[in-house]
């Protein structure tokens, strides 16, 4: 479904909508998102959307220099949300490095990875894909 967004307060609705549709599912490992899109098109913003849902006070940043950044929640079912920018990541060996294998494992994590096509390798066939797209200063375009 694609949708729209004029504003912070759309893309907050619209990743709010997103949580709950996921309260609804059962996760065996972690809850992976790949935020697939252009430089620009609200990858970022809508993680800050989904952290200040979960109540955090930090600024959340792209982590693009620390290639990872993880909060810890305090949530009944998510314990830690953990953003990855993996624009500077060469391969998918890099990925485990960040120790990959452990916290996708872990169910009680929520994973927001930018730039995901960069270790799609890595990523499980059924990760959650959002995709993103810069219509105008104002707008993005959201696809769930």
């Amino acid at each position: 479904m694609k949708i729209l967004s004029k504003s912070l307060e759309e893309t907050e609705k619209i990743a709010k909508d997103f949580l709950e549709k996921l309260a609804l599912s059962s996760f065996e490992e972690a809850t992976i998102v790949g935020l697939y899109g252009d430089l620009g098109s609200g990858k970022t913003t809508f993680t800050q959307a989904i952290a200040k849902i979960f109540g955090i006070k930090e600024d959340i940043t792209s982590p693009t220099f620390v290639i990872e950044k993880i909060y810890s929640l305090e949530n009944p079912f998510y314990h830690n949300l953990i953003h990855i920018d993996a624009y500077r990541l060469e391969s998918t060996k890099e990925m485990h490095a960040l120790g990959w294998e452990s916290i996708s494992k872990n169910p009680h994590n929520i994973i927001f990875i930018e730039w995901p096509e960069r270790v799609i390798e890595a990523l499980p066939e059924n990760h959650l894909k959002i995709n993103f797209k810069f219509v105008s200063e104002n707008e993005r375009e959201i696809e769930i």
